[in-house]
């Protein structure tokens, strides 16, 4: 028996675990690793594919003992047995809603997920640096000649652009889609009801963790849906302005080591 016995804690993996020198530090992996080792419950929720976030897992020797909620909440995967637990899909009428969105915004670039493929339109600065640090091959391709289904797209421009192109998409369609901000630059588009909040409960139900102890960490607004379900929820500081406006605890900055001070807390409690 441990004291962490019954406890899950879920992080966000960019700015938030991994730090702005695009690392995870030996405080946050050795706070991980006492947590693991009494009898708690860790994993992660990103907005990364399972492409782009795998690699990670042996290039920062990544401990977890959950499952790992995957493309913004399209997707929960086990790691263990190297299955989907859940996967979800973006409707078929998606391709030409976006050719239709694209036309209205002619500067807007985005990515669409099919399987373990990137397929590209209108690659622009966003893209290629986001692509840049998650280190992965995609192809740029006319909308049309994307192969689907998509798991997930994310939308690429800047702020003001992205908040105009989030409004029409909501309006026209926001029966069909989540669309929350991952950054100022990514607008991220899954099934709706799709988010990291769906993904960390239903882990929490197959783990068969009792309200009240489910933890979550993040920094961006793609994080609020799990952190509205944290009985804590924690923020390192760097998080942006809409998640210290909704009201998480926040601690210091990710490269202050954030979850290991979160875990540092829960020590106290437990």
């Amino acid at each position: 028996m441990g004291k962490f016995d019954g406890v899950l804690f879920y992080t966000d993996y960019d700015d938030t675990l991994y730090n702005s020198a695009h690392t995870v530090s030996p405080e946050n992996h050795a706070a991980i690793r006492y947590f693991i080792e009494n009898g708690g419950r860790f994993s992660i929720a990103t907005g990364r594919a399972h492409r782009t976030f795998t690699p990670q897992i042996e290039r920062e020797r990544l401990e977890f003992n959950a499952p790992v909620v995957l493309s913004n909440g399209a997707a929960l995967f086990d790691y263990e047995t190297d299955a989907y637990l859940v996967q979800t899909c973006l409707e078929h009428g998606t391709p030409a809603r976006l050719a239709e969105l694209c036309r209205e915004f002619p500067a807007l670039a985005f990515e669409a997920y099919h399987g373990e493929d990137i397929y590209v339109h209108n690659p622009n600065y966003v893209t290629q640096a986001h692509l840049a640090k998650v280190a992965s091959p995609y192809r740029a391709a006319p909308i049309p000649e994307m192969p689907t289904p998509w798991t997930k797209v994310i939308l690429e421009q800047d702020e003001s652009c992205l908040k105009a192109v989030q409004a029409r998409l909501l309006a026209r369609w926001g029966e069909h889609y989540e669309a929350i901000f991952s950054n100022r630059y990514l607008l991220e588009l899954t099934a709706k009801g799709c988010h990291k909040g769906a993904m960390a409960a239903k882990a929490a139900e197959l783990l068969h963790i009792a309200p009240g102890r489910l933890y979550c960490m993040g920094d961006n607004q793609n994080d609020i849906p799990m952190l509205a379900l944290s009985a804590i929820p924690f923020a390192p500081a760097n998080c942006a302005r809409e998640v210290r406006d909704w009201g998480a605890r926040v601690l210091g900055h990710c490269d202050e080591h954030a979850v290991a001070q979160a875990i540092g807390i829960l020590d106290g409690i437990y």
